[in-house]
């Protein structure tokens, strides 16, 4: 049997686009938000409505306060569960509110701290005034799913992110300070972490390094005073003496080195210039160093300062294959600002993960920053800021 010569060939069918789904996960996760919405502001609501029913109702009695006032503690709570709901399909990432506390022991204390909790009441209004949303928004979207598909995903979007307004407005910190406050707790952790850190890196210096060659060099004098008191004292025990001496230098030389790494003398004898200047003289490849300070920093600015140079600069030499590198510190306003330039090879990131994301992350501790501009070929510009406390 012949083919016709019009007659598509079996191949052509494997050339077919491969089918594709119409809605993207992003959209579907703003349609089960908004699907959602319905049971989840109905059950707020009337958590809201009883609450104040019963709390306002009562108030003239022994118990309406105290009802009122273990509502609105359950208001954060239900305010938290709605902000996971927000991340989880949203991708709304919303602070903390401070955390509830109360100042003093005692009954009313706690009374007057709940019922005045500002954030707590805010989580109340949320819940109160989204009903009619939460019903808008259900049915408009189960309609559309079957008689407006095609224009579902900008409708979806513009809805939730009413919806996103809505939880950045109501149950996000109140205020600057609330941020603030918020910001602080997160950057103690990160302080907590890097102390931690530190002191385990000294631990282990401590033990695998000079206090090794110090139980070494115990134990070769011990051998020696033995060999002497048996009246050995032959080029054996000569030899072993000579090398106790030579543990005892590089036990020191280590001490030293450990020492400049938690915190230089000379950077506390003569400032950053010259600080700054040692740490540049044992880069692998020539560093120029200017310091345009007309007075000194605060020593634990100071040492950040020092420390973040410090860290730059074995990049450098690890990283970067250049050939020249500068270092540049100067006050501007309240702030004390670095700047480390290579002519390497660039591709330099502040990636999750990375030597820079750790720098960033003690630099934020402190309200500082660390900007990195590394492009591929080079050159590299890292520029940190850090707050200027005399």
């Amino acid at each position: 049997m012949i083919a016709r010569a019009d007659t598509p060939a079996p191949e052509d069918a494997a050339a077919l686009p491969p089918l594709r789904p119409p809605l993207s996960a992003a959209t579907w996760k703003e349609i089960s938000f908004l699907l959602t919405n319905l049971p989840v502001d109905l059950a707020g609501f009337i958590y809201v409505v009883i609450l104040l029913t019963l709390g306002i109702g009562l108030s003239f009695t022994v118990v309406g306060l105290p009802v009122l006032a273990t509502g609105l503690i359950g208001c954060r709570f239900l305010g938290r569960l709605e902000r996971g709901r927000a991340r989880a399909l949203l991708g709304v990432h919303v602070d903390r509110p401070t955390p509830w506390r109360r100042r003093t022991l005692g009954f009313l204390p706690w009374l007057w701290a709940s019922l005045k909790d500002p954030v707590a009441w805010r989580h109340a209004l949320y819940f109160f005034i989204r009903l009619p949303w939460g019903i808008a928004t259900f049915t408009v979207i189960l309609v559309s799913l079957f008689v407006a598909w095609p224009v579902l995903p900008w409708l979806a979007r513009g809805l939730a992110n009413a919806d996103r307004a809505m939880v950045h407005g109501l149950l996000s910190p109140s205020n600057e300070l609330e941020r603030r406050i918020a910001e602080l707790e997160s950057d103690r952790g990160v302080v907590v972490d890097t102390v931690a850190a530190d002191l385990r890196r000294i631990e282990r210096d401590l033990h695998d390094g000079a206090q090794a060659r110090l139980v070494a060099l115990a134990m070769d004098l011990g051998l020696a005073k033995e060999k002497l008191l048996d009246g050995q004292a032959d080029e054996t025990v000569a030899k072993m003496i000579d090398d106790a001496h030579g543990e005892v230098k590089l036990a020191l030389q280590e001490l030293r080195d450990l020492a400049r790494g938690i915190h230089p003398a000379i950077l506390t004898d003569r400032g950053l210039d010259a600080a700054l200047s040692s740490v540049a003289a044992r880069c692998t490849v020539p560093v120029a160093v200017a310091v345009d300070l007309a007075s000194r920093p605060a020593a634990a600015i100071e040492g950040i300062a020092y420390f973040t140079v410090s860290e730059l600069m074995q990049n450098v030499s690890k990283h970067s294959g250049a050939a020249t590198a500068g270092v540049e510190l100067w006050r501007s306003g309240d702030r004390l600002m670095i700047q480390v330039r290579d002519d390497g090879r660039g591709g330099a990131e502040a990636a999750c993960g990375t030597g820079l994301a750790g720098l960033a992350a003690r630099l934020g501790a402190v309200d500082g920053l660390l900007v990195v501009a590394s492009p591929v070929g080079g050159p590299t510009t890292v520029t940190a800021e850090l707050p200027w406390r005399a």
